[in-house]
């Protein structure tokens, strides 16, 4: 039997491990990671300690060890990114997260390969345009991005559209608009975590909690509005996707429901039976301008492509993350 190879860049990190771990599940494949992994201190290498990877490769190494086992790679998953949205350093997120995502790209297309690559709802900036995921490259390019991450991934989206459309692509290609994303594998994220991992200390200590105050008149403290998908729902459609080559385009990837911070934290109290303990303070001013206070992916494109699994209600994923994960001694899937 011929080997199954599939490479995931960034697949020691928060979204890129929990679809390494659902690929694992299948003893036919053999996943590859592409990433680094830092001080062995800082705990990311967890992140993949439950699953049978077959080989790791360092990112500066990646187009050599392409050059010399590409032949057996079949999909390229690629979530390997600069992620934070406040990167000051704009030169550092273009090499990141669009020429090594063209490059790649450009890798897949020559050798007839499949590719899916992680977009972001960062894409949509404050929202007045709405969420529809249309892929056209006159709604992309019409798309006006509040920061550097989310010029960086609209940027490659219109790439890849402009690309496609002049017969360069891979056999299949798939752009993945991730909208507020939260579960197990996500500690090392530092300030980049969701709020239920960044609140969970002081939930399980007893003690209350801060979230921001609102700077909108249209929306109360604590009732700004976000898509919260549970990454279990992430890797279930890339999993699906991977079975699904006649798919191609840019799609949302949200759970299809905005939900207010403060239900969220609400879940997060009483997924250990607290009743919630919330306080409010000021958003830096550095954020008020760039600060998005509706998100909610439309999900029809996807539905329309052949996805029917049903997406994670906010308590039912909180719940799960809190008693499976975040409450136990080993938080890792």
């Amino acid at each position: 039997m011929s080997r199954r190879v599939i490479l995931v860049t960034g697949g020691a990190g928060f979204i890129g491990s929990n679809i390494v771990a659902k690929l694992c599940e299948d003893d036919g494949l053999d996943v590859v990671v592409c990433d680094w992994l830092g001080e062995a201190s800082e705990n990311k290498w967890k992140n993949l300690a439950k699953s049978p990877i077959a080989d790791f490769v360092a990112p500066e190494d990646l187009f050599d060890w392409l050059a010399e086992r590409g032949d057996e790679v079949e999909l390229v998953i690629h979530m390997g990114a600069i992620s934070s949205t406040t990167e000051p350093d704009a030169d550092l997120i273009v090499q990141s997260n669009f020429v090594l995502s063209r490059e790649l790209w450009r890798w897949c297309a020559q050798h007839r390969r499949r590719l899916i690559y992680a977009s972001s709802a960062a894409t949509y900036g404050d929202g007045l345009q709405g969420f529809d995921g249309k892929d056209d490259l006159e709604s992309l390019k019409a798309l006006r991005p509040l920061n550097a991450y989310g010029w960086s991934k609209a940027l490659f989206d219109i790439y890849a559209v402009r690309e496609a459309a002049r017969g360069h692509a891979p056999t299949q290609w798939v752009g993945l608009k991730f909208f507020n994303v939260y579960g197990p594998n996500e500690d090392h994220k530092a300030g980049m975590k969701s709020v239920v991992c960044q609140i969970w200390p002081k939930v399980a200590a007893g003690e209350g909690v801060r979230l921001f105050k609102s700077h909108h008149p249209d929306y109360e403290d604590g009732g700004q509005l976000r898509d919260f998908v549970y990454v279990r729902d992430v890797a279930d459609v890339v999993a699906w996707l991977a079975k699904s080559p006649h798919v191609n385009g840019v799609y949302n990837l949200g759970s299809g429901k905005a939900r207010s911070f403060k239900a969220l934290a609400e879940a997060t109290f009483r997924a250990v039976g607290r009743e919630p303990d919330i306080d409010y303070f000021d958003m830096p001013e550095v954020l008020r301008g760039k600060y998005q206070y509706f998100t909610q992916a439309d999900m029809s494109r996807l539905r329309a492509a052949g996805y029917n699994a049903p997406m994670t209600a906010l308590e039912d994923g909180v719940e799960d993350y809190v008693a499976g994960f975040l409450n136990t001694d080993d938080p890792y899937r």
